[in-house]
């Protein structure tokens, strides 16, 4: 039998169950809406006008990407509702550019010496360097949004209207963040800082350029003056030169040891030296004193948290009470490759108290269950330092028989070709076939994944055993036995890791 002609005989404009991933699911989009999420998905998602963080553990298939994809809907059905109290949200889930970054920078210090290996390399990664990159997200989508907003032209945007009427510190600050971290792909960086600064109002005269100016011209007057005979002059004029050329030395050597200093102590974040000392060396030396530079000798975290706070400073004066950091996928970086230590040196930093309870800040670890193995085997004082118990915990996504029913039942009502779309899942089946056996079949699968993969094996078997001209369209008690059977072993095998999947 066609399994098309399966399908247009129960009413189904496609197959519910042939989608894998939630990213490419368009049976998941429609029902994205609807309450179709994990029973703990409520704790998961917390208030989001006040972002709290969470930490959540699954296997493969169990729904993480669908929980990620369930939390980027709700935040911007909140945003749109409660245009005072937006949530920022940031997708930490590219880490690629990250520890290439941080491993890059690691080498060229080595060089000349012996490579990095990459599990040295990963294993000094810093909770400090994850918060340069979440604040580099967070801070290049705000600069996007004031340089080109959707929809409106820049001069008149809201944010930049905004932005113009605040204190002139929180404008200072945006614009010392906007030079750390703003990273839009394919943009000059100092370019687009100082079209930044001028939206923002910002103006600070070229001082380093001006004392040279000057101190060129004072010495070649002081010349001129003295070739004259005019020696008195000349001489005051010299001494004048002098004192310009030193504060035009020691103001560079200022900021040329500022940046050094920067630059050393962010590795995760992609910017040059000279780009640092272009938009740095234009700031006035009391600008500058105010800011909680990263230091070497000093907490590295500190500063982080400073530049975090005042970043939430920022965000509150454009209707921000927050920001919502989904970190997710980190099993999939090159470097890691699904390795459980690989992935353990990553995430294990960012599992901090203070880091995970930061006021304003909500931080939405999506784990693979591999790690909830390795972390059981910490020590008490890794545990006292996490206050896991505070962070909303989800131990293990799990999934019973009878909420997998249920989600594939609505799958299955989301393809109906029917109007009201209210289609059963045991009208699949022949009446040999009870309800209690398909339940605690979606009970061995586990996970989402495995259950749809399990209904969509039944349909292709069934397809496969019967004949057009048979008409038989409901699946019989052998066909669900065998199947039921190919699909427990092939999860068996999977989670002891003797098979794809």
């Amino acid at each position: 039998m066609r399994i098309e002609s399966f399908l247009a005989h129960h009413g189904l404009s496609q197959n519910p169950f042939d989608a894998e991933e939630a990213r490419d699911d368009p049976v998941f989009d429609r029902l994205a809406d609807r309450a179709t999420g994990h029973p703990d998905f409520a704790k998961i998602l917390g208030r989001l006008e006040r972002p709290t963080s969470a930490v959540i553990f699954g296997a493969k298939g169990s729904g993480k990407t669908a929980i990620r994809l369930l939390i980027e809907r709700r935040v911007a059905e909140h945003n749109a509702a409660c245009p005072a109290r937006k949530t920022l949200l940031v997708a930490y889930d590219q880490l690629d550019p990250v520890i290439d970054q941080v491993l890059g920078r690691q080498r060229s210090k080595s060089s000349g010496k012996q490579q990095v290996p990459t599990d040295e390399g990963l294993a000094k990664l810093r909770l400090a360097d994850h918060q340069d990159a979440i604040c580099s997200l967070a801070v290049t989508q705000l600069v996007e949004s004031i340089l080109d907003p959707p929809g409106a032209r820049p001069a008149s945007s809201g944010p930049t209207r905004r932005l113009k009427s605040i204190r002139r510190p929180l404008r200072v600050d945006l614009a010392v963040l906007a030079a750390l971290y703003d990273q839009a792909p394919g943009a000059d960086a100092p370019t687009r800082w100082r079209k930044l600064c001028s939206r923002l109002r910002l103006r600070w005269l070229p001082l380093l350029g001006l004392l040279q100016v000057v101190a060129m011209a004072a010495t070649v007057a002081a010349v001129g003056l003295l070739f004259a005979s005019v020696r008195l002059w000349g001489g005051i004029t010299a001494a004048a030169a002098l004192m310009l050329w030193v504060l035009w030395i020691g103001r560079r050597l200022t900021v040329w040891n500022l940046v050094r200093k920067i630059h050393h102590q962010m590795p995760a974040i992609d910017r040059s030296e000279a780009d640092l000392r272009q938009m740095l060396g234009r700031m006035s030396r009391g600008d500058l004193l105010r800011q909680p530079w990263p230091m070497p000798g000093v907490d590295s975290c500190n500063s982080r948290y400073e530049w975090t706070g005042r970043l939430l400073g920022v965000l509150r004066q454009l209707d921000y009470s927050g920001i919502m950091v989904l970190v997710d996928r980190v099993d999939e970086p090159t470097l890691v490759s699904g390795n459980p230590q690989h992935m353990r040196s990553i995430v294990w930093p960012m599992l901090d108290n203070k880091f995970l309870q930061q006021a304003g800040v909500g931080i939405k670890l999506l784990l693979p269950l591999e790690l909830r193995h390795l972390l059981v085997r910490e020590s008490p004082q890794f545990f006292e330092e996490a206050r896991l118990d505070k962070q909303n915990l989800i131990d293990r996504l799990v999934w019973s028989g009878s909420t997998l029913y249920d989600l594939c039942s609505l799958r299955l009502a989301a393809c109906s070709t029917s109007d009201n779309g209210s289609g059963c899942l045991m009208d699949l089946f022949a009446e040999e076939v009870s309800r209690d056996l398909i339940i605690d079949t979606l009970d061995a699968m586990q996970q989402p994944r495995d259950a749809f993969k399990f209904l969509y094996g039944l349909i292709q078997e069934h397809c496969r055993l019967v004949t057009d001209d048979q008409q038989s369209f409901r699946i019989a008690r052998l066909t669900v036995d065998n199947v039921r059977r190919q699909q427990a072993l092939r999860v068996e095998e999977f989670q002891r890791g003797l098979g794809p999947g």
